[in-house]
């Protein structure tokens, strides 16, 4: 008895057609404001860490995001 390889539309077999996929806000918010949170976390170490508005001493925190700076346009020269 061979068997098809390809199933016909009226094939026990095939999948009904799914519901679609609900997420609520509520689960989706905190994730997004501590994605916003991280991101400008980032921003500001990759950006404005340096100078007047260094929040920690020294050089450390520039040299460690030189090259992130210049590929991301900020000036730091």
């Amino acid at each position: 008895m061979a068997e098809s390889a390809v199933p016909s539309a009226t094939s026990p077999q095939a999948e009904p057609s799914a519901a679609p996929l609900r997420l609520p806000i509520r689960d989706i918010v905190p994730w997004a404001v501590l994605a916003v949170v991280l991101a400008a976390i980032l921003i500001y170490f990759v950006g404005a860490e340096q100078g007047a508005t260094s929040v920690f001493g020294g050089t450390w925190v520039h040299e460690f995001t030189h090259d992130g700076r210049h590929l991301l346009g900020f000036p730091c020269h």
